[in-house]
Order: C-alpha cells, then sequence, then structure tokens
C-alpha cells in the first residue's frame, strides 16, 4: 500500500494503534468484572494475528467469527485485518444451512465459534472441507466436546512473540465480507474495503459526537455490518466497549446506570422495548445518545425514548452501504418545535453522512432526480466511499446493483424542499390495491398512535377483487385489550379508506437478530401456494 511523506493508505487497523499509544492504561473493553486496557487490547489482537498466521492464514485469506458481543469478536475486527486476512462476522441466529453456506461461499480457512454453538457447528462440520481449524471461544457455556480444536485463549497464547503485522497492499483491499440476510434467496457476500472502513468509522464518530470519554454499549450486534463500523470508531476516539452478550432491557437500564453509557445503537424494535418494559419507570436516559437504524422509526418511538431524556439519531442505510449512509441532521430551527414536531421531524432518513458527501439521490425509473416536494416517490440511489466494492464471486449481482453508476438501494422516499429524504416503502412493501399504491409504513405510523399498541408490521395479502390489501399484524400492549374492528376503525378514521387494514392479526412478531421485523416471513405465509408479484432488496 503506497506510503509516503504525503500520503498513507487509509486502514482502519491504524486507530489502535494510536489509541494503544496515546491512551494505554485507559479502559478499551468492559464485559463484566473483564476489563481490557488499549495497551491489553493492542497485545490481544496481536497475539491474535501471530496465532492466524502460524495456522496458515495469509494476506486474503478468510476468517470467520461466529460470536456474540463479547471482547474476541471484537478483537476478530483486528487480528485478521493485522495480517492482510478478511474477516467473516457471521449472523449468530442463522440456521445450520446458512451457516455452512456462508463459510463454503466465503472460502473461510479459520472458524472461530462460541461453544453456544457449538452443537450447529457440529452439525454441519462435515459439510466445510476448507476449514482447516475450528477455534473455540468459551464464555457463558462449557466447552463444547462434538468438535476438536484449540480454545481461543489457548488459541492466541501460541502465537509466537514479536509483532505480526502484514500490510495491506492496497487501501482499495477487502478486509470483511458481510453477508445479507438472503430473504429472496442464499445471502450475497458484502465486500468492504480498508479505505470505506476507515473514512465509515469516522463518519459513525463524528455524527454521533463520541470522544476518549466515551462508553458505548454495544446493544447493535458486531455481526451487522461490523457494527456499523462502531467497532473500528470507537476505538479511533480511545472510547471505552461495553460488551454486551445478549439485549435486554433491565440489563441495558442497569448498564447505563453503572457504566455511565454515553452512545448505544439499535433498530426502533430495540427501543420498544426498552420503553414498554417495566424496568423503564423513572430511567434517566438524559446522557445517552442513541443512534437508530434498520426500520424507520415510528414518530412515537422516538417521542417516548427522548421523554425519557435520551437523544435519538435517526440514520439511514443498507449492508451494501457499511451501515448508516444518511441521518436526519437536526436543524437549528427545530428548536422551536413540539415535541410532537420534533418527533415527526427526526423520523425521516434525513441528508448523508459526513463521509457520503453528495452521494445521495432520489431518482425515477430513467435515473432522473425526482422533485424535492415531498410527494414523488423514487428509487434511492447511494455512492461514495462508503458503498460496497460489490458482491463476493458475484459479478452479475454487483453489475446490477450499480447500474447506472450508483449503488441502487430498493426502498422508496420522497424528497422534501430542503433536501431531507423521506423513506416511503421498500420496493417489495408497497401494497398495490386496485391500481392504488399504498405505502406499508404510512399504515403503520398510523397504527402505532393507538395506545394498545406495542409494535406493527402491515403487508399486502391476496384478494380476488383488488389484487392484494393490507394486512395489519399487532402486537398490543401487555395487559390492554383491543379488537381487529376497533384498529381498523381507528386507522380509517385517520387516512384513506383504502390504506387502512382490512385484516388484523395479533401476536409476536418476527424478527432479526437485529431486531427488524422481518416482513418478508409474514408476507410468504400469506402468499403461499399463490403468484408472488413483490420483490425487493433489504435495510440494515
Amino acid at each position: 500500500m503506497l506510503d509516503n511523506v504525503h500520503y498513507k493508505g487509509l486502514n482502519p487497523i491504524s486507530f489502535l494503534d494510536r489509541s494503544s499509544t496515546v491512551y494505554p492504561d485507559k479502559p478499551a473493553i468492559t464485559y463484566g468484572d473483564r476489563i481490557y486496557t488499549y495497551s491489553e487490547f493492542d497485545d490481544r489482537v496481536n497475539k491474535l494475528s501471530g496465532a492466524l498466521k502460524e495456522s496458515g492464514v495469509e494476506r486474503g485469506d478468510r476468517v470467520a467469527f461466529l460470536v456474540p458481543n463479547i471482547p474476541p469478536m471484537l478483537e476478530g475486527h483486528y487480528g485478521p485485518l493485522k495480517i492482510g486476512a478478511v474477516l467473516v462476522a457471521i449472523n449468530i441466529r442463522l440456521s445450520s444451512r446458512e451457516i455452512s453456506y456462508i463459510l463454503n461461499h466465503s472460502g473461510a480457512k479459520i472458524l472461530v465459534f462460541d461453544s453456544e454453538f457449538g452443537p450447529v457447528i457440529e452439525e454441519i462440520k462435515s459439510e466445510l472441507p476448507l476449514v482447516t481449524k475450528f477455534v473455540q471461544v468459551v464464555d457463558t457455556a462449557p466447552r463444547y466436546m462434538g468438535i476438536d480444536g484449540p480454545e481461543y485463549e489457548e488459541f492466541i497464547s501460541s502465537s509466537p512473540d514479536g509483532e505480526h503485522r502484514q500490510a495491506l497492499e492496497s487501501e482499495l483491499d477487502a478486509i470483511a465480507i458481510n453477508y445479507t440476510s438472503g430473504t429472496t434467496g442464499m445471502p450475497k457476500g458484502v465486500q468492504y474495503h480498508s479505505r470505506g472502513a476507515y473514512l465509515a468509522a469516522l463518519g459513525e464518530v463524528l455524527e454521533s459526537g463520541m470522544t476518549f470519554r466515551s462508553n458505548y454499549l454495544w446493544t447493535l450486534p458486531m455481526f451487522h455490518c461490523n457494527g456499523w463500523c462502531y467497532t473500528w470508531g470507537v476505538t479511533a476516539v480511545g472510547g471505552n466497549h461495553l460488551c454486551l452478550r445478549r439485549v435486554e432491557p433491565g440489563e441495558v437500564y442497569r448498564q447505563i446506570r453503572e457504566e455511565n453509557v454515553s452512545h448505544m445503537c439499535c433498530a426502533p424494535t430495540v427501543l420498544t422495548s426498552m420503553y414498554s418494559s417495566p424496568e423503564s419507570e423513572n430511567q434517566d436516559l438524559s446522557s445517552v445518545t442513541i443512534m437508530t437504524a434498520g426500520a424507520p422509526p415510528a414518530p412515537q418511538v422516538i417521542r417516548s425514548m427522548e421523554e425519557m431524556g435520551a437523544e435519538i439519531l435517526h440514520a439511514y442505510g443498507l449492508t451494501e452501504t457499511y451501515g448508516p449512509h444518511t441521518i436526519c441532521a437536526i436543524q437549528p430551527s427545530w428548536d422551536d418545535y413540539s415535541a410532537e414536531q420534533l418527533a415527526i421531524a427526526k423520523a425521516r432518513q434525513g441528508v448523508p453522512y459526513i463521509i457520503a458527501d453528495t452521494g445521495l439521490r432520489v431518482v425515477d425509473s430513467e435515473m432522473k432526480d425526482v422533485e424535492k416536494d415531498g410527494t414523488h416517490l423514487g428509487e434511492v440511489v447511494m455512492r461514495g466511499n462508503n458503498v460496497m466494492s460489490g458482491y463476493f464471486s458475484d459479478e452479475s449481482a454487483t453489475s446490477t446493483a450499480f447500474e447506472g453508476g450508483w449503488f441502487h438501494s430498493g426502498d422508496l422516499a420522497v424528497w422534501h424542499s430542503d433536501g431531507y429524504i423521506e423513506l416511503q416503502d421498500r420496493a417489495k412493501d408497497v401494497i398495490i390495491s386496485g391500481g392504488e399504491n399504498i405505502s406499508s409504513q404510512e399504515v403503520e405510523k398510523v397504527i402505532m398512535e393507538h395506545q394498545g399498541v406495542l409494535e406493527v408490521s402491515v403487508v399486502g395479502v391476496p384478494d380476488e377483487r383488488w389484487g392484494e390489501v393490507p394486512k395489519a399484524f399487532v402486537m398490543p400492549r401487555d395487559g390492554v385489550e383491543v379488537s381487529e374492528s376497533e384498529l381498523i376503525q381507528f386507522t380509517r378514521d385517520r387516512i384513506a379508506h383504502f390504506k387502512a387494514p382490512k385484516y388484523v392479526e395479533f401476536g409476536e412478531l418476527p424478527k432479526t437478530a437485529t431486531g427488524k421485523i422481518q416482513k418478508y416471513v409474514l408476507r410468504e405465509k400469506e402468499w403461499e401456494g399463490k403468484e408472488k408479484r413483490i420483490q425487493g432488496s433489504t435495510l440494515i
């Protein structure tokens, strides 16, 4: 990688280099009673790098981690990178079939897995001819005896002495492959390059206002877009990574109180679980900045959290954009807004990130900008340093995604006169009923205003007369009774009748590992055995 007096290639490993020098004795990672200083963090990463090299990992080789938000998962974002290898962070909630596919498709040489997932790995071990070593992290579950291989601490201790750095050849070299959720087929491997990860990480900490005093609580999975690149960003400013194996409202509140949490990130559904939990009473979140993305938050969600004192930052992006690409930047003129007006303004997806420059448009089918009138609908397209270099081993999908020289999100939005975009729906989630386009998100926002509704998802379901009609899947609040007819009428009183749900079904909603409601699961159930006409992609 070119390196001289006036140019140095961008590499996130330099963040750890700097912080371990500037803040050697400052806490870098906290996990329960375990605390690693930046000096100790750097040493453990170097040992991981050395152990990987001793195991035959070379520049460009893939190293997979199937580990929750605990210190080894964070170390996995640095150890492979230090020797020019590529991290494949796997969603811990995937099925054995999906995990097998990812390991084989990526060609991962080493698999580091938490012992909790030992039975899953044993089930597919014979299907993984490319994996040469299985390394087991023992945390809350005992060592799984069905799989041969070293325990993680034993593995890194086997590293030879000395520095094990091996430079990247280019700042455009891949450093991570993140697999999409695969809602319309098998997952696609999204390639992140070193330059993009470096800049995205700095963008995160700039937009969220982090410093060396920040304590970042890991409520967002590190496997998800590499934790929106906060895995590197928190380190860049010398902040403290507060690792959290499982996200439960009571534990989140405890951490906020006892660990002086200053920042966290999560999907809106995590916020819903927080403000609706019994533990939410009398909680003070005035010291916490929360970035939310992954699904458009209802204004009620933002209002509820800000009533507890939290500052809410609303971002938007996809796996293909290293996580967030836009942010709803707060305007000085909003200071005079009522709480309700502010929540509505903040519910928009906003403007490009600092590091995204001007790489954001809303376009029609001919790639022309739609009018900025908050009415005309178009597709969100992006470009910039924080757009993937392409899909791993899939030139066709890459070419389609980059058609016209922009990355196509598959998301539909309007563009307001102030330059802020507002998502109306996923391309696949628009309901076409009797020739009328219905935004499922518009309907959801109205239903969320009902005091008896905790969560809602609206999808189009088959209808002989209209082709399809809206159906609402609702999770009611504890202790509140609400009926189908009541919700339908409530919605009809507030929006056009044809937009109101024709049916309401109550119960738990299917969710991803990041807490996003899986509309496709609901949709597939309703359309089973019938022609499916609606296609689309996946939010971060």
